[in-house]
Formats: C-alpha cells, sequence, structure tokens
C-alpha cells in the first residue's frame, strides 16, 4: 500500500483553505495545516471537525505559523510532497498595510523557506482581482492581467502573484496558481467579502442591486482545483476557477429571491446612473461604524469592466466538472441560517 503524500497548507482556517483541508482528506492525503494559534477554537475547531467527520484524526496535524514571520518555515514544512499557500487577508476595509504585508511578506517568506526544504511543487492561492475585468466586452484569460489599482486587495493579489512567479524563476520552482472567481458556497467561519452582503439582500436591507461584475466559483470547486493542480503533472502557469461568468450582485440577489420567494432580496437592480446613492448610504453607514463596500473609487473601477472570464483552461487540463449557480446560491444562504 502506497505512503499517503503529505501537504502543507497555510491559512487553514479561512474560506478556502479549510475546504482544501477536507477536500485532501476525501483523497487520501495527509494534511499539515497552518494558523496563527492553535489555540484559538475559531480558527481550529471546524479545521479538525473535517478530520473527525472523515474518521481520519491521524491524517491532520495543525501547526501555528504566522507568514509575516520569517522564521520557522523551513522546519515546518519539510519533508512535505507539496505547499499549498492559501494564507491571506481578504477584506476591502482592514489596515491597507496589513493586507499587502501579508500577501507580498508571506508570500517571499514561504517560498524561500520552499526552496530551503526542497519542496516539489508549490500550489498558490491569488484571484481573478490579479487578472482583472479588463478590456470590458471581451473574454479574459490566464494571459490577462490587472491593471486597475482599486483596493489595497486588488493592489496586493496583483503585486503578490507577480512576486510568486519571479521568485518561482529565479529558485526554480514549480508553481501553478489558482485564480478564483467569487467563491461562494458554506463552510467559512467569518464571511468574507464575497458572501457577506447575503444577510443584507436576505433581509431586503437595499432595495436595488447593483449591477457590479461578479465571476463566481463554488468553494468546492476551488478546493478540487488546488488538488488538480498538484496531481495533474502537465498542469502548468495559471487557471482561472470561476465557471459562472458574466455574473453581477444584482444576478445573485435576483437568485436568491428566485430560490428562496419567502426572502426580501432585491428583485431589481438600480441603475449606474443612481449609484452616487449607494456611494452616499454606504459612506452614511460608514459613519455609524459599519464596513465600508462602496467607495466611489471601488464603485469606479467596477463598472470600468466585467466579469466575462474564461475557466476553459481549468476545466480542460485539470477535469472539473463544476457546482452549479443554484448550488453556490443555495449553499451560501442556507450557511447564514437565517430564516428564509
Amino acid at each position: 500500500m502506497a505512503v499517503p503524500k503529505t501537504i502543507f497548507v497555510t491559512g487553514v482556517n479561512g474560506h478556502i483553505g479549510n475546504h482544501i483541508v477536507r477536500d485532501l482528506l476525501e483523497n487520501g492525503y495527509k494534511v499539515i495545516g497552518s494558523v496563527r494559534d492553535v489555540n484559538d477554537p475559531l480558527k481550529v475547531d471546524h479545521v479538525r471537525q473535517h478530520a473527525i467527520d472523515l474518521n481520519c484524526e491521524q491524517n491532520l496535524q495543525l501547526v501555528e505559523g504566522d507568514v509575516l514571520d520569517a522564521d520557522g518555515w523551513v522546519e515546518k514544512i519539510q519533508g512535505c510532497d507539496a505547499l499549498f499557500h492559501t494564507a491571506t487577508v481578504y477584506s476591502n476595509s482592514k489596515d491597507a498595510d496589513i493586507i499587502l504585508d501579508t500577501a507580498n511578506k508571506g508570500t517571499s517568506h514561504l517560498f524561500l523557506a520552499a526552496k530551503e526544504a526542497n519542496i516539489p511543487r508549490i500550489i498558490y492561492t491569488s484571484s481573478v482581482a490579479a487578472v482583472g475585468s479588463l478590456p470590458k466586452g471581451r473574454e479574459k484569460n490566464e494571459e490577462d492581467w490587472q491593471t486597475l489599482r482599486t483596493s489595497p486587495y486588488t493592489i496586493a493579489k496583483t503585486e503578490s502573484e507577480k512576486l510568486a512567479w519571479s521568485l518561482a524563476e529565479k529558485h526554480q520552482l514549480d508553481l501553478r496558481v489558482i485564480n478564483p472567481g467569487g467563491v461562494l458556497g458554506g463552510g467559512f467561519v467569518k464571511p468574507t467579502p464575497s458572501v457577506d452582503f447575503f444577510p443584507d439582500a436576505i433581509a431586503g436591507k437595499f432595495p436595488v442591486a447593483p449591477k457590479i461584475p461578479i465571476p463566481i466559483v463554488h468553494v468546492r470547486d476551488v478546493a478540487r482545483a488546488h488538488r488538480r493542480a498538484f496531481e495533474v503533472e502537465e498542469a502548468e502557469g495559471r487557471f482561472i476557477v470561476a465557471p459562472h461568468k458574466n455574473k453581477t450582485i444584482a444576478d445573485v440577489c435576483r437568485a436568491i429571491r428566485q430560490y428562496y420567494p419567502n426572502t426580501k432580496s432585491p428583485r431589481y437592480a438600480i441603475p449606474r446612473s443612481l449609484m452616487f446613492i449607494v456611494v452616499f448610504q454606504d459612506w452614511l453607514m460608514g459613519k455609524f461604524g459599519a464596513e465600508r463596500r462602496m467607495t466611489r473609487k471601488a464603485v469606479k473601477g467596477y463598472f470600468k469592466g466585467d466579469s466575462n472570464l474564461s475557466s476553459k483552461k481549468a476545466t480542460e487540463i485539470l477535469g472539473l466538472e463544476w457546482e452549479s449557480f443554484e448550488a453556490c446560491i443555495k449553499d451560501t444562504v442556507e450557511a447564514f441560517d437565517i430564516e428564509h
């Protein structure tokens, strides 16, 4: 019987990270996962639960590690068959320095450690934020790169992926990159910006929805894409995983209402000419402590492009069969455990 391969995964407490853990365990891998605090139940309990559910607790080990710290990573990842680097700060409101440092310094620390530890392969979690939404009207693919600088997160994802490719070339590392769209689906402890508008939509807190582009993928597909990028020898380069393209926030809200008619999710989209009202309302709510989502700069950037991205490469080379748009919506709604 073959000895199971061991995958080291950073940021296993995150939405993508913990689903990667479950997918790897389901497929017979051993997993060593890092979190910043192994004594924090919110960071570890939901991850350990995967191993309990699958009756393979012996195949999961959690270790403490902050990607902002350069020391100790070589020892942690030594002997592993691959490094899956998912740790990042996914936020549109946190301090820009934290977002950028976690992305760039974290990438440098882990890649240098991987070189020293002779890790055979690195699977790196980027985003379609690094691919971009321009030019409008043309399908974007893995050759495209983000040119807008609308938020610290967009800047961080673009800069850190370019840094990853530079380090891979310099140190001759076998790197494969996953670029997910807006990741829907359940299994999160803290909602990400891709899903945190769902409760407000369900409750009818905004009567009309913005036509902000969002290419969509189910979190289970993102996890599978990481594993398949490791398993498929001929896989190389970037892989866009955003099968539900040409979608908008308004489309998502209409789908919530369609599948859950008792919700108050908006049926109608707000015209672009009236988006200044949304920006003002967002600013006003920010004055009362709410998280800002719709700054004028961000909204202007959203409407420059579209969500027309091609997932053909991931479909053909990684052999992915995508979860339906309906599953993306329903699994996200159900995760919030709201009366609907």
